[in-house]
């Protein structure tokens, strides 16, 4: 399976982002109002140009204190790990499992198409799991 087909199955494939100017407070309303847990950070809304997480806040809170006071830009991962939508979903699941990220944002000739969550990736694996278990049984339920 390729990301793009993970893409065409989720509900609601919009993207939300955030500029590196917003602030924290910005940030933490627009995490809680899509109930997700990262904003892919984009001047334009095309480009990715880092992403921030909960985790981000929590580790700056953490180190100095001063999160709310500072802007998006301050506290994000600049060195973002994307993907394109050829990638596999494998591929990428065995990038977020040994970089520990939960986040993938998606690219396609430099333009942000979309972004897979690790929420995502075990829906999908769940889903599949349950077909193969359907199709066994109903095959060892044939006369």
């Amino acid at each position: 399976m390729r990301i793009a087909d993970l893409l065409r199955t989720k509900p609601d494939s919009t993207v939300v982002t955030v500029t590196p100017e917003a602030g924290v407070r910005e940030l933490l309303r627009l995490l809680a109002e899509h109930n997700v847990g990262a904003l892919v950070v984009s001047a334009d809304g095309t480009r990715v140009d880092g992403i921030v997480s909960e985790r981000d806040v929590v580790r700056r809170l953490h180190a100095d204190g001063t999160v709310v006071d500072n802007t998006v830009g301050a506290i994000m991962t600049t060195a973002v790990e994307t993907c394109s939508p050829s990638t596999s979903l494998d591929e990428v699941m065995l990038t977020m499992t040994e970089r520990r990220m939960r986040h993938v944002p998606v690219v396609d000739d430099g333009l942000l198409v979309g972004i897979v969550s690790i929420g995502d990736v075990v829906k999908h694996k769940i889903g599949q799991l349950e077909f193969e278990r359907d199709q066994l049984d109903s095959y060892v339920r044939q006369p």
